[in-house]
C-alpha cells in the first residue's frame, strides 16, 4: 500500500528506525544525512532497499516529501530546516511517527535532570511487575525500531515507557503521553532556544499537551520554575505531585525518613529511604516519580519496594569506577548541565577534584560557587575553552588547572587528590568539543582511571 513520500533527516538510531517502519508500512522513504552514515545503519538501509544519501542534502528530493521525520539532534536554525519549515511540510520527530504504530500505553518522562534514571527505574519496576514493557526514546532503542521489532514478532506491548528530550517533544504534535513525568526544570539548552528559560519551559511542557482527565501528570512540587510556568497552565490531567520538603495530597513524600505513597486516598508506606539502592536528594524525587507510576498501573507496593531496593544505577551517571591509593573516581560524565552537577557534589561526603568542562551552554555556574568552596580542593578544565569556568572560579577554590583530554585530566587530578578524596567527572557541559558524546567522555574517562 503506497502511503505517500515520507523523508527522513539523519541516520541515526531513531532516523534508521522510523525509515525501517515507514519502509515496513509501504510508505516512498528517502533518508538524508549530512553526516556520513555509521556501518551498521547503512546495511539495515541496503537491506531494507531504502534509498539514502549521506554527505548532502539534496534539497530536491527531501522538499517533495508529504511529510518529514527530523532528527533531535538537528537544530530548527539549519539551512535546510528553515526551507522545509518554509515549504510548510509538516516536520515531525520520530516518536510521533512511531507511536502511531502501536496500541501501547505511553509512560513519558522528561526534565532537565533524572530523567534517564526515572526511566530505567520506572521500567525496571514495570517488568518486575510482569508486564510486556518497552524502554525507547533518549534512551536504548528508538521507538520505531522497538515497534518494527514487536511487529515482526507479533508482539503486543503493554506499555512503553520513553524518555524524552526537550529536543523530542519539540516535535510531537497530536501524540498524547497516557502518564506524563515532568521531574524538574532548570536552564539547559538555552542556546537552542534563543537563551529564554521560558521557551525552555515551554519545551518541557509540550509532554502534557493533549492529555484529557483521564490521562495522568506527575510533577515535583519542589521545583520553583516549574510550580511557577504551572500557574499559567491548564492541564485536565489527574494531577500527582512528590516533595521531600511537605506532604502532598496524591503522589509521594518523605515523612520520618519513610517514602510515602498517597494514591487515590489511599496512604502507603513503601520504605524506609536508607533502602533506596539510589542514594542523594535527587534520586529520592527519582524514586518516588517511579513509585508513583508504578502504584497508578496497579503494581504491588512489595514489588515497588524491592525494585527501588536492588536496581542498577545507569552508565556515566555518578557511576563508581574504581578506588586508586584511597582516592575514588567517579564517572558523571552524563551530567552535561550546572544543575546535575550542583546535585553531584550535593552528594559528595569527602573533599572533591572536580573535572569540568566542555562546551558551554549557556551555564551559569553561580550555583555552584558555595558548593565548591565548601567541598573542592582543585578544579581541572577539561575543555577547549575554559575562560568562564576560570573567571567564576578563580580564588575561590585552591587550583585550576587545564586539560585536553580525559587521560591528561586523570593524570592532573591525581596530583591533587590524595588519601580518602574523591575525584568527580561531572562537566556541567556538553562534550562535543573533545569526545563523540558523553558517553564517549565517560568511557575514555575509566580507561585512563583503569590505566593507573
Amino acid at each position: 500500500m503506497e502511503r505517500g513520500k515520507l523523508v527522513i533527516l539523519g541516520a541515526g538510531e531513531s532516523g534508521t528506525g522510523a525509515a525501517l517502519l515507514a519502509k515496513r508500512h509501504g510508505f516512498d522513504v528517502f533518508v538524508s544525512d549530512l553526516s556520513p552514515i555509521k556501518q551498521k545503519f547503512k546495511e539495515r538501509l541496503l537491506a531494507a532497499n531504502v534509498l539514502f544519501e549521506e554527505g548532502q542534502h539534496t534539497e530536491a528530493n527531501i522538499l517533495d516529501a508529504d511529510e518529514i521525520v527530523k532528527s533531535p539532534g538537528i537544530p530548527l536554525k539549519a539551512p535546510i530546516v528553515k526551507k522545509i519549515v518554509a515549504s510548510n511540510i509538516p516536520l515531525i520527530d520520530e516518536i510521533e511517527f512511531a507511536a502511531r504504530f502501536t496500541k501501547a500505553k505511553m509512560i513519558c518522562i522528561t526534565g532537565s535532570n533524572g530523567k534517564t534514571t526515572t526511566t530505567l527505574l520506572t521500567f525496571h519496576i514495570l517488568k518486575k511487575a510482569g508486564y510486556n514493557v518497552g524502554l525507547a526514546g533518549n534512551v536504548g532503542k528508538s521507538l520505531a525500531m522497538h515497534i518494527l521489532e514487536d511487529e515482526a514478532q507479533q508482539l503486543e506491548r503493554d506499555y512503553f515507557v520513553l524518555e524524552l528530550s526537550s529536543f523530542q517533544l519539540d516535535g510531537l504534535f497530536n501524540f498524547k503521553a497516557d502518564i506524563a513525568v515532568l521531574l524538574n526544570i532548570t536552564p539547559d539548552h538555552l542556546d537552542r532556544y534563543d537563551y529564554q528559560l521560558t521557551n525552555y519551559a515551554a519545551s518541557k511542557f509540550r509532554i502534557s499537551q493533549n492529555q484529557s482527565a483521564s490521562d495522568v501528570f506527575i510533577y515535583c512540587q519542589d521545583d520553583p520554575i516549574l510550580n511557577d510556568e504551572l500557574k499559567s497552565r491548564n492541564i485536565p490531567a489527574q494531577a500527582f505531585s512528590f516533595s521531600i520538603e511537605r506532604p502532598v495530597p496524591q503522589g509521594a513524600f518523605i515523612r520520618n525518613n519513610e517514602i510515602q505513597l498517597i494514591i487515590n486516598q489511599t496512604n502507603q508506606t513503601i520504605m524506609s529511604i536508607h533502602e533506596l539502592a539510589l542514594q542523594g536528594k535527587h534520586n529520592m524525587y527519582n524514586s518516588m516519580a517511579a513509585g508513583i507510576v508504578a502504584r497508578l498501573t496497579d503494581v504491588r507496593k512489595e514489588i515497588i519496594r524491592e525494585s527501588l531496593a536492588d536496581f542498577q544505577n545507569v552508565e556515566h551517571r555518578l557511576e563508581f569506577v574504581a578506588k586508586v591509593h584511597g582516592v575514588e573516581f567517579i564517572n558523571d560524565s552524563k551530567a552535561t548541565n550546572v544543575n546535575s552537577t550542583w546535585y553531584a557534589l550535593d552528594s559528595m561526603q569527602n573533599k572533591v577534584v572536580l573535572i569540568l568542562g566542555g562546551v558551554d551552554k549557556g551555564n551559569d555556574y553561580s550555583s555552584l560557587v558555595e558548593l565548591a568552596k565548601e567541598k573542592v580542593k582543585a578544579i581541572i578544565c577539561l575543555g577547549v575553552d575554559n575562560k568562564k569556568i576560570i573567571s567564576v572560579f578563580s580564588g575561590l577554590v585552591p587550583a585550576i588547572v587545564e586539560t585536553t583530554s580525559a587521560k591528561e585530566a586523570v593524570l592532573a587530578s591525581c596530583r591533587y587528590a590524595k588519601k580518602g578524596d574523591t575525584v568527580l567527572l561531572s562537566p556541567a557541559c556538553a562534550s562535543f568539543d573533545l569526545f563523540d558524546n558523553y558517553e564517549d567522555r565517560g568511557h575514555q574517562y575509566k580507561a585512563a582511571v583503569r590505566a593507573l
